[in-house]
């Protein structure tokens, strides 16, 4: 009986998932928005980007004095410490949305409702 010889031509090929190209590649920040939509998280993760994004907007002199409650509905609901507040920062929401849509883009809440109350 003659033996062969068995050679080994280099790694194996890697395997890829059923459905995936080989060598197409997405950032986990492009995939986890797809990922939670699927799963139904998508609204969720858009709350808490905008939540994120709402010390930046509204500026160090106003963070201290107003909290974010959540988002509904592209509505940023938040409360303020009074009404003397409330009324700054209703004068300041076109600054607010104007640092949230940079921030976020299309997915940016279009409204604000404030209330007065503990933060």
């Amino acid at each position: 009986m003659e033996q062969r010889e068995h050679r080994h031509a280099g790694p194996t090929p890697a395997r890829t998932a059923p459905g995936r190209r080989r060598g197409s590649t997405e950032s986990l920040g492009a995939l986890l928005p797809k990922l939670l939509d699927e799963v139904g998280l998508g609204a969720t993760a858009s709350a808490v980007a905008v939540i994120r994004a709402w010390d930046d907007a509204l500026g160090p002199d106003f963070r201290a004095h107003c909290r974010p409650d959540g988002v509904r509905n592209g509505v940023i609901h938040a409360r303020v410490r009074d009404s003397a507040w409330m009324q700054r920062i209703q004068l300041e929401k076109p600054r607010i949305f104007a640092r949230l849509r940079a921030a976020l883009g299309d997915s940016a809440p279009s409204q604000l409702r404030l209330r007065i109350g503990p933060l």
